[in-house]
């Protein structure tokens, strides 16, 4: 199913009971995003300004609905998320919240969503739980998740040759998701995982020890448990000065794809 910005707003919409809506057509959705952080170049200002171009298209379509966008910065902490979630609830109306490019502060809006029965329109947070234990009846979560990137990698490396694995893991709930579900595809596919390390997230700017310890592990592959933001600080021109195993050819045949239990509940 094709999924628009408009039909996310018309289920922001259709959460509203018909007499609340009849005393106030007003749909308003708060932007809820990473404005000063590491987040702020795949959300931020860009994702307010792209939900103000679906608010104005939606109302384009349809003119008995007015929408008003607001929008703040949740500073990459659950807390902070959380505070700012229940005051636009309790205080300016809000019925919907959109984007939250933070695994941990989405985990901590599902119940706050549940509870003022708002929608939590989730377009950045990668956790697989949001569709999995933590899921619930008020959350639509329309991006990639930890399960897709783990299930599409892993295997296929392992099929490659790669079957011997090191994580390098950030130590937040969307990097210890990755490496959770990373491990259960390379074991699935017949590798090992030799090991693990965590490290700060954001703060760490040099990888060099982390490299040391997966080179001194023997692991061929290595799995960078992190958002696309720090992956610079990963890239192949400060890694390419340490000796890693080469891949051999695996003799282990193409395992049969085991089924997410979030994605067979969306199938039926």
């Amino acid at each position: 199913m094709h999924i628009t910005r408009r039909s996310l707003l018309g289920a922001a919409a259709a959460a509203w009971s018909l007499p609340v809506r009849a005393q106030n057509p007003i749909i308003r959705i708060g932007v809820l995003t990473d404005m000063s952080g590491p987040y702020r170049d795949l959300g931020g200002p860009l994702c307010v300004a792209c939900a103000q171009q679906a608010a104005d298209e939606f109302k384009a379509e349809n003119r008995g609905f007015r929408v008003e966008i607001l929008a703040a910065d949740h500073l990459n902490k659950a807390d902070v998320g959380s505070a700012i979630a229940r005051e636009w609830f309790d205080q300016q109306a809000v019925d919907a919240i959109a984007d939250i490019n933070n695994s941990a502060v989405a985990l901590a809006l599902a119940p706050l969503c549940v509870a003022k029965d708002k929608a939590q329109l989730n377009t950045g947070a990668a956790l697989a739980d949001l569709t999995g234990k933590a899921c619930t009846p008020n959350l639509i979560h329309w991006t990639y998740d930890t399960w897709e990137q783990g299930h599409s990698t892993c295997e296929s490396m392992v099929r490659a040759g790669g079957d011997t694995w090191f994580f390098i893991t950030a130590d937040y709930a969307f990097g210890h998701a990755m490496e959770r579900d990373a491990r259960r595809f390379v074991q699935d596919a017949g590798g090992r995982v030799l090991g693990s390390v965590t490290y700060p997230f954001p703060a760490t700017t040099d990888f060099s020890s982390f490299l040391i310890q997966a080179q001194a592990s023997g692991a061929i592959s290595k799995g960078w448990t992190q958002s696309r933001i720090s992956t610079t600080a990963l890239s192949p021109s400060r890694s390419r000065h340490f000796a890693w195993p080469k891949t051999k050819p695996s003799s282990i045949p193409a395992p049969r794809s085991p089924t997410s239990p979030a994605r067979t509940a969306r199938r039926t």
